[in-house]
């Protein structure tokens, strides 16, 4: 079934503009995977995706995710709760303009609605800006993705640039 959905690009363009979400338990933490492991990438994908419709990489061989996480421009951030998987974020550092994309963020069902989000977005944007020299950080949302996704670009200071409408099939 084919299914209108609005595409929303967001930006900020200054770690000044940041709304910061301080952490709300201490229990959290934050690390980058290093060295890179499609395996967790391809997980939180497949976990987080799959109430979102993120079906493009569904497809993807497993030498091709490990050919994406391998890139030296692609950055995977994991959020644990203790030593629980809560969430993750995937940067993408475009050299030649000197911005990143925040190309996907999520948190795992059982952490949804426990105030996460917004510090998991807040600590995408501050690594973003402290990464070579950045000057911006985008990213893009639909209406297919978590119903407080938008709300929670526009809560840490981010900027709607850009509106499409676009054609999805759902199944």
């Amino acid at each position: 079934m084919n299914s209108q959905v609005k595409r929303n690009y967001l930006e900020i363009n200054s770690i000044n503009e940041l709304i910061e979400k301080e952490k709300p338990l201490n229990n959290l933490y934050l690390y980058k995977v290093d060295p890179p492991d499609f395996q967790l990438n391809k997980f939180f994908y497949k976990q987080i995706g799959k109430n979102h419709h993120w079906k493009d990489r569904l497809i993807w061989s497993d030498n091709k995710w490990i050919s994406y996480v391998s890139n030296p421009n692609v950055l995977t951030f994991i959020l644990k709760e203790n030593e629980n998987l809560v969430g993750f974020f995937e940067l993408i550092y475009h050299k030649k303009k000197f911005e990143i994309e925040i190309a996907y963020l999520g948190l795992l069902n059982e952490y949804l609605n426990r105030k996460l989000g917004g510090y998991l977005l807040s600590e995408a944007i501050k690594i973003s800006f402290s990464y070579k020299n950045v000057s911006r950080v985008w990213v893009h949302t639909c209406s297919l993705d978590h119903k407080n996704a938008l709300k929670n670009y526009l809560s840490r200071g981010m900027k709607v640039f850009n509106t499409e409408k676009v054609v999805a099939k759902i199944a």
